[in-house]
């Protein structure tokens, strides 16, 4: 099954939390605290494979989760950082955030990606201790790593795209041109998907070749296989478009050429004004006046065309002699550039985001950033319950409480976590 299209989730592994911990051994009086950091948390790494051609593995695994910093421990020893989480996809994979369509990475080359970061690990208690406060029983937590809910994709890369209705000979051709083994027989969609060839046309110089699935009239609304392979002409750098002239399916070549030329500007604008090469197929069972009439239909659009014969490898040389020469005075394969996360995103994602309900008398904070705080404050501990409070005020959850009208002795939740206000 070919699949080149997935929606996954990526997750980077938290920070571990900083260790709160006091100094303790023989003849050593008042050690003082001694709580180590927490580690980072594991990446999440996108690396392109040429041993992938697809991307049905994503089919059956939804959710990518990196592993969490070790915590700190007791004298000043700092948790172990996770290892990175490495996902391998097809050459060609563009990685899009599901939700804004923003372009992530383009995995083209072999540099790997790091689409999500894992978070820093909390600071220990020994960083909290200070002349006034001697014993701090609390320590930081770690940071969360990224999540993303990201849209693969893949697009093809191919330095010629071969585009046509339906058996015209597209497969035939890149058989023989190349050392690829499409599957070739008399019907419709013979080809079910995109197969890859090497063209050589001299000793160091060659060039990759795509067939793409055959278009119909529609593909680009869905009709037919087109709608799901049109993306992997995206990034070909010359269109060869293979037109029957010789009317054995009983259609008019010229219009053959428009369904497929409207088809191309419908799916994006600038396919349509892609450099073209136009070859009439099947030329040794055509009409000579047939040919004569296509061929004088093309060159009056300025467009190079050439006659030849896949199944008898009639013409096929000088066809890919010019589309080569044609393409050493093009642009390289296309890259897409990532892209920056927008203003809403980051205030989405922005640490200290909190919102304030009032029900029944009770203020609740929904803040999830302060989850793994609470874990770490000690409610028995002076200083801690001072760090907690500092944390409130800081972020302006406490200005925001007092601007809703609340009052000493009123109840405040956080996160399951209620207490009496005292200003």
């Amino acid at each position: 099954m070919f699949v080149d299209q997935a929606r996954i989730m990526i997750k980077a592994g938290d920070g571990g939390d900083g260790a709160v911990s006091f100094h303790r051994e023989k003849y050593v009086a008042a050690g003082g605290p001694d709580g180590g950091d927490g580690g980072k948390g594991g990446d999440i790494v996108f690396q392109a494979d040429d041993n992938f051609s697809t991307l049905i593995d994503f089919r059956y695994q939804k959710k990518y989760t990196a592993q969490r910093g070790e915590n700190g421990s007791s004298r000043r020893c700092t948790g172990k950082s996770a290892p990175d989480l490495i996902i391998r996809v097809p050459r060609g994979t563009v990685v899009r955030e599901s939700k804004t369509g923003r372009i992530m990475a383009d995995l083209s080359t072999d540099e790997p990606q790091v689409l999500a970061k894992g978070g820093k690990g909390g600071k220990g208690n020994m960083h909290f201790a200070t002349s006034t406060r001697q014993i701090p029983r609390f320590a930081k937590p770690g940071f969360p790593g990224e999540s993303f809910e990201v849209t693969l994709e893949l697009k093809m890369l191919a330095d010629v795209g071969l585009v046509g209705f339906p058996n015209v000979g597209k497969s035939t051709l890149i058989s023989v041109v190349s050392a690829a083994k499409p599957k070739i027989a008399n019907y419709h969609f013979t080809t079910l998907t995109p197969v890859l060839g090497m063209v050589r046309v001299a000793e160091e110089q060659s060039f990759v070749m795509a067939d793409i699935p055959g278009l119909i009239e529609g593909a680009s609304e869905g009709v037919g296989l087109g709608h799901d392979f049109l993306r992997h002409i995206e990034r070909c750098r010359l269109i060869l478009h293979i037109v029957d002239v010789s009317g054995s399916e009983g259609r008019d070549p010229i219009q053959d050429y428009e369904a497929i030329q409207q088809e191309l500007e419908r799916f994006h604008a600038e396919l349509a004004e892609r450099p073209q090469i136009v070859a009439g197929n099947k030329c040794d069972i055509a009409d000579p006046e047939q040919v004569e009439r296509f061929r004088s239909y093309i060159t009056e659009k300025g467009l190079p065309f050439y006659e030849i014969s896949a199944a008898a490898a009639q013409g096929t040389k000088n066809l890919m002699q010019a589309a080569a020469a044609m393409l050493q005075t093009l642009p390289p394969i296309l890259r897409y550039e990532p892209e920056a996360p927008t203003a809403e995103e980051l205030e989405a994602n922005a640490r200290g985001k909190f919102e304030i309900e009032v029900e029944n008398g009770i203020y609740f904070v929904h803040a999830p950033w302060l989850e793994p705080i609470l874990r770490t404050v000690n409610m028995d501990d002076y200083s801690s319950l001072q760090y907690f409070q500092r944390v409130l005020r800081s972020s302006g959850i406490i200005d925001a409480l007092e601007e809703k009208g609340i009052t000493e002795g009123d109840t405040v939740n956080i996160l399951g976590l209620e207490f009496d206000f005292v200003p």
